[in-house]
């Protein structure tokens, strides 16, 4: 009885965020998905390895109770893809970079020619990676206003280029269910890139008309297609 009142709970989603952000980027997604009374909790990320980021994620789920579905965005993706806790059922990719085993992000991001705009990234004197300033209005959210450039700007979070150069062992998305939600203006990484990587994983497709921070300029629909998302995955 009790194993089927657990199947029957409606699960929580945790949202978690990529590099150059923290969890706070997911706030108004945040805000439309309790507004139903969706479930939610936003994990922070140290982004200093794969294997320290796994275990943010895991301790954000074991504060919560019953069945989670992971939402990861980019980088992310391979993050909630090598998590191991029984209570997950479900992986949401948002522009999700989800590598294979034995593959990295670096291998799959740079798989494809980038888009023009899109900046050159490497590491500084202590192995991370920033993004400049006008990044973040060229190419990662070329659709958010003046005041969401400069704020991400001045909060950015470095990310260590170990987490992209580390190989991931076998991923998640092979014994879950997942669902992949395409940015098709993405100009961090190209949309023919997340389409290749959604069917290669067999995962729901969904798109939406976005840049590469949907949760930032396009919260509303997004938050639609994660209600969708938890409603079939549940």
């Amino acid at each position: 009885m009790e194993r089927d009142r657990a199947a029957d709970e409606r699960p929580s989603l945790v949202l978690v965020h990529a590099a150059w952000t923290d969890g706070s980027c997911w706030s108004r997604t945040l805000a439309a998905l309790r507004a139903p009374g969706m479930r939610c909790q936003a994990a922070q990320l140290s982004l200093s390895s794969v294997e320290d980021d796994v275990a943010a994620v895991e301790r954000t789920i074991e504060r919560l109770t019953g069945p989670v579905i992971l939402v990861g965005h980019a980088y992310s993706s391979a993050v909630i893809s090598s998590v191991r806790h029984e209570r997950v059922i479900g992986l949401v990719h948002v522009a999700g970079l989800t590598p294979a085993n034995k593959e990295t992000v670096a291998e799959v991001f740079y798989r494809l020619p980038l888009h023009p705009k899109a900046p050159a990234l490497e590491p500084d004197a202590h192995g991370y990676v920033w993004l400049p300033d006008a990044a973040f209005s060229e190419a990662f959210a070329q659709d958010a206003s003046p005041e969401d450039h400069a704020l991400l700007a001045a909060v950015q979070r470095p990310i260590a280029a170990a987490c992209i150069e580390t190989p991931v062992g076998h991923p998640l998305w092979v014994d879950l269910p997942s669902w992949y939600i395409v940015a098709e203006r993405d100009r961090m990484i190209p949309p023919d890139t997340q389409h290749y990587l959604a069917s290669r994983m067999n995962a729901h497709i969904r798109s939406l008309s976005s840049g590469h921070a949907p949760m930032i300029t396009a919260s509303s629909p997004l938050a639609a297609l994660l209600l969708e998302a938890a409603e079939k995955l549940r």
